[in-house]
């Protein structure tokens, strides 16, 4: 449904701000947080790689993976193939599920937000590239992941963002327009090419810089949506409490 913006914050950006009827986010660094270092020394262990071989391999084959050129099991193969280790199938068994705690470090404020929205009404997706078997993974481990509209896993559909196509099958699915979608994600190139499209778009890379970025351009109420503020049981608001005694 349409949300309204009142943005006392900065009229002008307000005025100038069009209807956003979906927000849609990438889900890796943006509901999620990147990678922890020490979150690689399992996928070392159970590989017995060094993390500069294990690195290379692990991005050389992921895009065929997000597309779903190769599935979890096929790509580690790959992966094991590259670095000419073998793996049986009980440690390609453990690495998939080691690839899925990598990318469960969540980014709280985005998900609370996200949730905030589905409650307020308001329509919500992800669009993420994501392999078979991280997917299922993430849906198993994340109940919350039910409640958006639409979740577009790239290798359900044979593509990966920065295609076109992969943008405008995303809107189909979500029933609204381009123009009406709010689409956040981390990679300037996935986000140059939904811009280019017609969807309003924020290149996400810190909390900070989003919560400013969204109210520059007039979205502080759809940021804001379903807050309530805190009160003391005076009545009054915490920052209206006298100090601490130090």
């Amino acid at each position: 449904m349409p949300f309204p913006f009142s943005d006392t914050l900065n009229a002008a950006a307000q005025d100038a701000a069009p209807r956003v009827d979906t927000v849609l986010f990438d889900y890796g660094q943006v509901l999620s947080n990147p990678p922890d270092p020490a979150a690689w020394v399992p996928l070392c262990s159970v590989t017995g790689l060094d993390e500069a071989p294990l690195h290379a391999s692990y991005w050389k084959f992921r895009d065929d993976y997000d597309r779903g050129v190769l599935t979890g099991r096929t790509y580690w193969d790959a992966v094991a193939a590259n670095t000419g280790i073998t793996l049986n199938p009980a440690q390609v068994t453990e690495l998939l599920a080691v690839d899925v705690d990598l990318w469960s470090s969540l980014n709280l404020p985005m998900v609370e937000w996200a949730a905030r929205l589905q409650r307020a009404g308001v329509r919500t997706g992800i669009l993420s590239n994501i392999g078979d078997c991280m997917a299922e993974g993430l849906i198993a481990k994340f109940p919350w992941l039910s409640g958006f509209d639409q979740c577009i896993w790239s290798y359900e559909l044979l593509m990966a963002k920065p295609d076109p196509a992969i943008f405008l099958k995303a809107a189909e699915a979500l029933h609204t327009a381009p123009a009406n979608i709010l689409f956040i994600d981390d990679r300037e190139e996935n986000v140059a090419a939904a811009a280019a499209l017609g969807f309003q778009t924020v290149h996400f890379t810190s909390y900070e810089v989003f919560l400013r970025e969204m109210r520059q351009r007039g979205f502080g109420s759809l940021l804001d949506v379903g807050q309530q503020p805190e009160r003391s049981e005076a009545g009054r608001h915490p920052q209206e409490s006298a100090p601490a005694a130090k």
